[in-house]
């Protein structure tokens, strides 16, 4: 393979030599058999052998090299660290150099390693050989919501769903939802304001409105690109595949009807050229792009699909639509017992400049 070709022209070895000469991972002697896996939001992810549990595990490296990358480790690690769910990617530890503990050292560290568990493959894998059987979709999207609930109740937005974000168990069709590197803590009780790198959040499952307002986010934004991919299982291809900004825009208003007259007021301010005052959808969700998909997905989807984010399905209201009604069981869908605060997002603020503060003096 072209890994085992690049391993053996560094003089490493494929099977678990020295992974550092290719990747820079520097762990020790506990990891074994590394193998590349891809890119997450923050960092590469490899698999790996855990010599001391005889598990493979997948670690993801984070290079820290400035405040900016700093602050997405330690809001990431800080993270992952209290969410606790069947369907999160678990996370065993996090690591400094030489498979060191963290400890309270998180800021001396230039790199931190998260050692997580490790899964089969991940929905875009799975979706390159095409569209889903329906009940598969809605097991998975049952999955999908189920995580978010848990996700939102601890006021943690997971801002980068995606199907490579999502991963899969074929042997047990179990979905965990993975890669927090662009997660941000809110609160519902303060207004949230936050600049979302365009070479950093795919535009493909971006809501319209954060397409027009890039700053301002909530929790549906992450239950918009749960409908966009729900749509993608049933049908095999991207919902919205715009090449740019504009382009995705036009694609979304062709799709799903713009009810809110204020909504209408908005576009005509962006889009002038695309929308006129008289401008109405003219063809509405169930009549465009499903024709082969039951009533009961058309109708879950146009309730998530909305254009305005206070029209959207909550994930927690996600799971009692009809559509979920074959997995739905209220009492066997847990929220987290120890969601954030405004304060934590504030008190690393604090923390880090603190810590920059020492470390130039």
């Amino acid at each position: 393979s072209d890994w085992e070709g690049e391993m053996e022209a560094r003089g490493g070895n494929a099977e678990g030599g020295c992974p550092e000469d290719v990747y820079g991972y520097d762990l020790g002697c506990r990891f074994v058999n590394f193998r590349p896996l891809g890119f997450g939001a923050n960092g590469l992810v490899l698999s790996a052998l855990d010599s001391r549990s005889c598990r493979k595990v997948a670690v993801k490296k984070i290079a820290i090299s400035d405040a900016r990358s700093l602050k997405h480790a330690f809001r990431e690690v800080k993270i992952i660290r209290r969410l606790e769910h069947d369907n999160i990617v678990k996370v065993y530890e996090v690591l400094g150099p030489k498979g060191s503990s963290l400890r309270g050292d998180f800021f001396k560290f230039n790199v931190v390693y998260i050692v997580q568990e490790y899964m089969e493959t991940d929905l875009a894998r799975l979706l390159e050989q095409g569209k889903l059987a329906e009940e598969h979709a809605k097991l998975f999207m049952y999955q999908l919501l189920r995580g978010l609930k848990y996700i939102h109740s601890a006021n943690v937005l997971h801002r980068d769903l995606k199907p490579a974000n999502i991963f899969i168990s074929t042997e047990d069709l179990v979905l965990k939802i993975g890669d927090f590197g662009l997660a941000r803590i809110v609160d519902q009780h303060y207004s949230h304001k936050g600049y979302l790198s365009e070479g950093l959040v795919t535009k493909w499952y971006r809501s319209p409105r954060l397409l027009l307002s890039p700053n301002d986010y909530t929790k549906a934004i992450d239950m918009w690109a749960a409908g966009c991919i729900l749509a993608e299982m049933l049908t095999g291809r991207m919902l919205f595949a715009g090449g740019h900004e504009l382009e995705q825009m036009q694609l979304i208003l062709e799709t799903i009807p713009v009810v809110h007259e204020e909504d209408k007021e908005e576009l005509l301010k962006v889009m002038p050229s695309f929308i006129s005052s008289t401008w109405e959808v003219r063809k509405p969700l169930r009549l465009r792009e499903f024709a082969s998909v039951c009533f009961p997905a058309i109708d879950f989807l146009e309730k998530i699909l909305t254009f305005n984010p206070m029209d959207r399905l909550t994930a927690e209201m996600g799971l009692q639509h009809p559509y979920m009604s074959p997995y739905s069981c209220p009492e066997d869908e847990p929220v987290s017992q120890q969601p954030f605060r405004i304060e934590d997002e504030i008190d690393d603020i604090l923390l880090m400049e603190a810590n920059q503060s020492q470390m130039g003096q």
